[in-house]
């Protein structure tokens, strides 16, 4: 049975001052509008029961008006599912909704909060906006977790949001349905009001942090983005790769920053933000210190080479500001899915290279090496000489791999020079009904 959880005290808690207005009489699901976040927002909310093809209209009259004014929609979600009484009428009705939410998708911000059962259709939707919030006692399933263990497919945390966040469902786990509502707030103030609106400015505090050599990839976001602004996204899911919306220069930016290795969920989940960021013009920053992609050859059966194809062509079809800030090692086809940048930062003690260089100087200084005494050491000889020449910052610079060199204390000055440059940015994509990049 789904929860019952108060609209009251939850739009309260999501709307600014707790100020809004109801829209339609009350059912299973009811709407309001007021202002979340600086910015009128719509909200719908289901109250547990059993939804009709009546609430659905509503959903769709709501989702339909937001595009028409311009303004985002937050659904909270927690229902029993749909009412079977009314037959194929509520599946002819979700359909319809289906292809709503899908219509105005990059339009206006969705998102989906999730605070009690959310399954079936109804997880169709949520997983569908562009942000979706669970509690950490709420459910999300297409299959009821009991029914599928009843058929012997048991599988231990079915249906939570510790599930949901571990398959890249869930984009935020909050610790209660007012948190939950809080950070949806907070969400809806930093993207855009719509597709043709410009991101909101912010009172900013500076980090206090500094670019460091190998840092982890939070620390590293630390040091770019304003104090306390970032909001990760899908922390449980890729966990090599850190997302989050935040503000730079007061300014709100999608942050993009690699770990170690990056297999083809990390790559889907960063693919999965930028075309969130492209959506609505939020500038990108992204950080690149990464050995590549897994080397693995179950990671490439896994999907690992058609993600990696998305992240590339994500990339290059953007059309927001993106800034790349080359932090550290970025060799071969990762340097082509994630520099396809506006403007390249290189950081001092970077390395940029075609080819790992001790596999290039294998090649370039072969009979070099295999003459010397000591193999060994006019190997790494020759790495550490190729390292320095060929694959630095000022080289890469030299050879048009980036734009400008920066020491790391001057990283976040760099990419908030780099941001203010491309703020007014104007691009336009060729003609066409849409991509074929590889989903």
């Amino acid at each position: 049975m789904a929860s019952k959880i108060d609209k009251e005290t939850i739009l309260a808690k999501f709307y600014d001052d707790g100020v809004y207005t109801s829209l339609f009489a009350d059912g299973a699901v009811s709407a309001a509008f007021g202002n979340a976040g600086g910015q009128q927002t719509y909200t719908v909310f289901q109250n547990g029961a059993a939804v009709t093809v009546q609430d659905l209209e509503k959903n769709v009259k709501v989702l339909e008006l937001a595009a028409q004014t311009g303004s985002p929609v937050v659904t909270f979600y927690n229902s029993v599912g749909a009412k079977l009484a009314e037959g194929l009428a509520v599946l002819t009705a979700n359909t319809k909704l289906n292809a709503t939410i899908a219509k105005v998708s990059g339009v206006i911000p969705q998102v989906a909060v999730v605070l009690g059962v959310c399954g079936g259709t109804s997880a169709l939707a949520a997983a569908n906006a562009d942000v979706c919030i669970m509690t950490k006692d709420a459910e999300l399933f297409f299959t009821a977790p009991f029914t599928s263990a009843a058929k012997g497919d048991k599988a231990e945390g079915a249906g939570t949001a510790a599930a949901a966040a571990k398959a890249g469902a869930a984009s935020i786990i909050a610790a209660s349905a007012e948190e939950a509502a809080e950070t949806a707030a907070h969400i809806v103030g930093l993207l855009p009001a719509n597709n043709l609106t410009g991101p909101a400015y912010f009172e900013f505090e500076q980090p206090t942090a500094v670019l460091a050599a190998n840092a982890d990839p939070a620390k590293a976001a630390a040091a770019i983005v304003d104090k306390d602004s970032a909001v990760e996204l899908y922390a449980g899911f890729g966990k090599n790769v850190y997302t989050a919306l935040a503000t730079i220069a007061g300014n709100a930016v999608g942050v993009v920053v690699t770990g170690e290795k990056l297999c083809h969920n990390c790559v889907s989940k960063a693919s999965r933000f930028v075309r969130l960021c492209d959506a609505f013009s939020v500038p990108v920053v992204t950080i690149v210190n990464t050995e590549g992609f897994l080397p693995s050859c179950s990671d490439d059966i896994a999907g690992g080479v058609r993600e990696a194809a998305r992240l590339a062509a994500t990339y290059a079809d953007a059309t927001t500001a993106r800034v790349c800030l080359l932090a550290g090692k970025a060799v071969g086809p990762v340097y082509t899915a994630l520099a396809s940048a506006d403007l390249r930062i290189a950081v001092e003690g970077c390395v940029v290279s075609a080819l790992e260089p001790s596999a290039a100087v294998t090649v370039l200084y072969k009979d070099e090496i295999d003459a010397s005494d000591n193999i060994i050491a006019a190997t790494n000889a020759k790495v550490a000489a190729y390292t320095a020449e060929v694959c630095s910052a000022t080289n890469a610079v030299a050879c048009g791999a980036a734009d400008m060199v920066c020491a790391a204390a001057d990283a976040r000055a760099s990419v908030v020079a780099a941001l203010e440059l491309l703020s007014t940015k104007r691009a336009s994509r060729l003609p066409k009904k849409h991509g074929n990049m590889a989903l």
